[in-house]
């Protein structure tokens, strides 16, 4: 039962109007019947310890799955199923947050306001005009930075319950380590030289259109006897076009799958007959080298990024958004990135210009960890959705270096621990649901 002195109150959420134009027109679609509706439309669909779930929160959760659903070309479920996941993932988010409340958990005024100003960036507004919006909206500011605090601490006490759960023995290490030996034994490393010509998320087709055209042109130069190197320092549009279009030598298995399929039978010094698509373009590849990798060696990476986390108050879709402008700004020279990773990025890295030194193979979660290694010395990723939110990773450099066996057993155990989340995050919100109150409600007649 809930306590009676301790109120039954909700957690209010930004209201459509401050809903994006570029948001899934699924998700506006709902969003704006609810903010229409006459306010007895609304009801209280759960109560979560001393928090509530309501009507409205679900429509808009609902409206978000479908628009995910879609964009990810995976079939949108039902309406009854895709009712009772909106639900659950809202159930589980009143769950985490109170466990932050209760567990004495800080957030300081600094980050706070980060996270504000950051809110009222994405919708291209100042922190003056979010809260005039706000109280347009019927928001009061104090509530809404409350609910900016709130999702903070549900992150932190997240990352430290989950992790706490995660054991990795001793043999499950050097079993996994054998197992890596073998592999590296094996191990072939590749230097591959790129042309790439980039097509921008979600391009027309005629724009898709000028660019294979592009990429057939920087072909035919090759085809009539041009270095590869001249074509990719006149074409090329990334990073390395200035190296010839050099990569650097790295191991397969931190390659796309895309570029090792395409060079696995080429020999040295030869090119793929035609262009690869991939999400960032057209490619042609050469294949400089290919050798044996060194086994006791790893490559580690330098890289930086930027993080948005998602909320209540910023979709994935508004972060991604948001975050293809910034590498746009980049790329153009009209912004740096550290300066941009400082003003806005949501973690302990932000100081440094989101600089997260130097890591080797396991340090970050599968996703981030994918996307940077596809990344060339001087690189920037589209953005990158991991369960840490939205990121945009630029790699400043590589190198190999000998690790020490204590090294390669924390890097095992990391990896380990990884494999593990899922489990134990499934396993610590099982205990949160069986300590919690939870009421449905019917709708009101």
């Amino acid at each position: 039962m809930i306590a009676s002195s301790r109120p039954v109150f909700r957690v209010l959420t930004l209201t459509a109007a401050l809903v994006l134009p570029h948001a899934a027109a699924l998700a506006q679609a709902v969003a704006a019947k609810a903010a229409s509706a006459p306010a007895t439309a609304d009801y209280i669909v759960a109560v979560v310890n001393n928090e509530l779930v309501t009507e409205v929160e679900v429509q808009q959760r609902m409206a978000q799955l479908a628009g995910e659903a879609q964009r990810n070309q995976t079939a949108v479920p039902d309406a009854k199923t895709l009712r009772q996941q909106a639900i659950d993932g809202l159930i589980n988010e009143r769950l985490q947050i109170t466990a932050a409340r209760d567990s004495g958990m800080t957030v300081d005024d600094a980050e706070l306001q980060r996270a504000v100003e950051n809110v009222a960036s994405m919708n291209r507004l100042t922190v003056a005009q979010l809260r005039e919006q706000l109280k347009h909206d019927g928001m009061d500011f104090f509530t809404f930075r409350s609910n900016l605090r709130d999702q903070i601490l549900a992150q932190r006490i997240r990352d430290r319950e989950v992790q706490s759960r995660i054991k990795v023995s001793d043999a499950e290490i050097e079993d996994y380590l054998a197992a890596q030996r073998a592999s590296q034994a094996k191990q072939v490393e590749l230097n591959i030289a790129q042309i790439l010509v980039a097509v921008p998320e979600g391009a027309s087709d005629d724009v898709v259109a000028q660019k294979r055209a592009r990429i057939e042109q920087a072909q035919a130069r090759l085809k009539a006897g041009e270095p590869f190197a001249l074509v990719a320092k006149d074409m090329s549009e990334d990073a390395n076009r200035e190296r010839g279009g050099e990569i650097g030598g790295r191991p397969m298995d931190r390659l796309p799958d895309l570029f090792v399929n395409a060079v696995r039978f080429l020999p040295v010094g030869g090119v793929t007959p035609q262009p690869l698509r991939s999400g960032a373009g057209f490619h042609l590849l050469k294949l400089l080298s290919r050798a044996e990798s060194n086994p006791g060696e790893v490559v580690q990476t330098r890289a930086r990024h930027i993080l948005l986390r998602p909320s209540a108050q910023l979709s994935v879709d508004e972060a991604r958004l948001r975050l293809s402008e910034f590498r746009s700004q980049i790329l153009a020279g009209k912004a740096r990135f550290e300066d941009l990773a400082r003003q806005y990025s949501e973690d302990g890295t932000a100081s440094r210009g989101g600089d997260l030194g130097w890591t080797g193979p396991g340090a970050f979660v599968p996703e981030f960890e994918t996307a940077m290694n596809a990344l060339s010395k001087g690189g920037i990723s589209q953005p990158v959705v991991s369960r840490y939110g939205v990121h945009l990773i630029q790699v400043l450099d590589r190198r190999e270096v000998k690790v020490s066996p204590e090294q390669l057993r924390d890097q095992a155990k990391a990896v380990l621990s990884e494999r593990k989340y899922p489990q134990a995050y499934n396993d610590w919100l099982e205990e949160l649901r069986s300590h919690a109150f939870i009421e449905m409600r019917e709708p009101p007649l």
